[in-house]
């Protein structure tokens, strides 16, 4: 079995892995663990995934990771998030010369946040365990939303835009840690493929290990 280490940026992203990413790759033969770097959460820039992601060479088969490219820091002017992709897996042969060729690595940064993806699916709000259902009002913007870009990752990610920050204008009790997993679970990984090709193209290319 292929061990892959997935460099994630906090609880949200961890839960994800192990309730959607890892039930499915291990039909696939590939067994992953989300790791989360060492510092505060949320103080994610190049200079601080870059070296996690090498140091994680040294134990496992193939490194990537799962950040949101909104909120990241040190970003350069105009910077995209195939730009900003490139910069760290060039920085991770900086921090360690070898690890780039003991193991495949590369880095997969979420356009614009993990939120983006439970826009797949917006009627999916509707059924959180533990919740009285969203109003249809709510479930309507919701989908109002989704039905402006042409695929979830297209919602932008300026201030007061960003998919998470939509999600709480329509929903005020959402928690991301909370909240997030299990709408994406709710939504199940095949139809978050399937509205997501970036995202679909990264699971493509893990389950090629």
């Amino acid at each position: 079995m292929t061990r892959v280490a997935i460099s994630v940026e906090g609880e949200t992203e961890e839960e994800f892995v192990k309730q959607l990413l890892l039930p499915h790759l291990v039909e696939h033969d590939i067994l992953v663990t989300p790791i989360k770097p060492g510092g505060r959460g949320g103080d994610i820039h190049v200079g601080r995934i870059a070296p996690h992601m090498a140091k994680l060479s040294w134990g496992f088969d193939a490194v990537t990771s799962l950040e949101d490219f909104y909120g990241f820091r040190h970003l350069l002017p105009g910077e995209t998030v195939q730009n900003l992709e490139k910069r760290i897996d060039t920085a991770i042969g900086g921090h360690n010369p070898q690890a780039p060729h003991l193991v495949p690595q590369f880095a997969y940064v979420q356009q614009y946040e993990f939120e983006a993806l439970l826009f797949s699916a917006p009627s999916s709000f509707g059924f959180l365990p533990g919740l009285p259902g969203l109003p249809p009002t709510a479930l309507a913007a919701l989908g109002a939303i989704a039905g402006q870009f042409s695929t979830p990752e297209d919602i932008n990610g300026g201030f007061g835009t960003h998919p998470s920050k939509r999600i709480e204008q329509c929903f005020a009790r959402y928690r991301k840690t909370l909240h997030g997993p299990l709408i994406a679970k709710n939504i199940g990984l095949a139809k978050i493929r399937s509205a997501c090709p970036r995202f679909d193209g990264w699971v493509s290319r893990l389950e090629a290990l």
